[in-house]
This record gives C-alpha cells, sequence and structure tokens, in this order.
C-alpha cells in the first residue's frame, strides 16, 4: 500500500512543507559529493546523527534532515508531501515548524531509550506529522496504490486507514527489530522513533493548534 495524494487541499501554499523538502533533499546532494570517499561520509554521519549515549542538541536536529539512502530519502519525502500541507495549513508556519522539529528529537529519544545507538533520518518527525493529520483529518480520502499479488491498482482509502495500516507495520517490525544487537546510523531501520513520533504527532497536535476541519 503506497499512499499517492490526497483528496483534501491546503487553504494557501504550504512553503515549511516544501522548505523542508528542499532541506531534507539538499542535504543528501551534499552527501553524495563525498561518495568516493568512505571515510569522509562515514566521518559525516558521525558528526551529525543523533545517538542518545552523547546527545547534543545540534545533533537532535540535523539528525532529522541527513538519511541513508535514496529510498530513506523518497519514502520519507513522499508522506510528508502528502500530509505535511494539511497538518501545516492547520497548525500556521510557524507553529508547524516547531511541531516537527520538536516531535522529531521526541522520537529519537524514544528509539534512543529503545534501541541504543546512532540513528539518522526524518521519520520520526515524518509520522509526528501523520498522527496529527488523524487528528486534522482522519476522514479524509488518499489515493492509494494497492499490489493484490500480480494486480496492481488505484483506489482512494480513509487517511485513517492508510495511515492505521502503517503504523500496524511500525509496531509488528519494531518488535522483530529489537532482537537486534547491533547498531549503526544508516544499518538501522529506527521503528521506536516511528511508534514515538506517531504518538507524540496525536498528543501535541492540539496544543500546536491543529483542530478537526
Amino acid at each position: 500500500m503506497i499512499p499517492l495524494n490526497d483528496l483534501e487541499r491546503p487553504r494557501r501554499p504550504p512553503v515549511v512543507t516544501r522548505l523542508l523538502i528542499a532541506a531534507n533533499a539538499l542535504v543528501w546532494i551534499y552527501v553524495l559529493t563525498f561518495a568516493g570517499d568512505p571515510s569522509a561520509v562515514s566521518a559525516f554521519y558521525d558528526r551529525w546523527s543523533f545517538d542518545l549515549a552523547t546527545p547534543t542538541v545540534v545533533t537532535l536536529l540535523s539528525h532529522q534532515f541527513v538519511h541513508a539512502g535514496w529510498l530513506h530519502l523518497l519514502g520519507n519525502l513522499l508522506y510528508l508531501w502528502i500530509f505535511g500541507d494539511n497538518v501545516e495549513d492547520r497548525m500556521g508556519r510557524g507553529r508547524f515548524l516547531v511541531f516537527y522539529l520538536l516531535a522529531g528529537a521526541i522520537a529519537a529519544v524514544g528509539q534512543g531509550l529503545v534501541s541504543p545507538g546512532p540513528m539518522v533520518g526524518a521519520s520520526g518527525a515524518i509520522a509526528a506529522v501523520l498522527g496529527a493529520y488523524v487528528v486534522v483529518s482522519p476522514g479524509a480520502k488518499i489515493r492509494t496504490l494497492i499490489f493484490l499479488g500480480i494486480f496492481i491498482t488505484v483506489v482512494t482509502l480513509p487517511a485513517v486507514v492508510v495511515i492505521g495500516e502503517w503504523i500496524v507495520i511500525q509496531v509488528i517490525s519494531g518488535l522483530s527489530a529489537m532482537r537486534i544487537t547491533q547498531y549503526s546510523a544508516t544499518a538501522t531501520v529506527a521503528y521506536a522513533a516511528h511508534v514515538f513520533g506517531f504518538a507524540s504527532g496525536i498528543l501535541l497536535a492540539r496544543a500546536f493548534g491543529a483542530g478537526r476541519r
């Protein structure tokens, strides 16, 4: 199940959402400039990833703009593009930016408590956006790509179904991943961050002015 777009249009352009997408893309392009120098790539991730064992305010924010690969980046940005605009519209641009960064930080700390080790990615913050979207527009319609064996089709589903399926997968995958004992910033999917981010998004949504439409 892959969401393609939502059918609920925001009232104003999602400027912050677009800037966040651009920032993540630009950081990834910068990482690609080190492609021929593995030691430089390693140093970059060591410097900007977040690790609860050695936490700093800088890495608590910077890790949210660093990704482990193309799929990691594009998957995150797809969800941010689809769901971020309506949440931003309901919160307002300034509050949405603070919400996004704060929820991403909470998700990272949660991940560190469950699975210690360095981490990168915007997944926790974007999971929070999904949580807030459930508060804002649970009945909004999402055009979704469905795989049924060898058949592929596009259907329109309520947001709560699409997002609910996503969070169930994160919880199941996270419980399985807890068996892993080796962690690195780019080798392990931060499932706990997804769960903590989603929960923080639901809890923080109204505090940041995201009421149901």
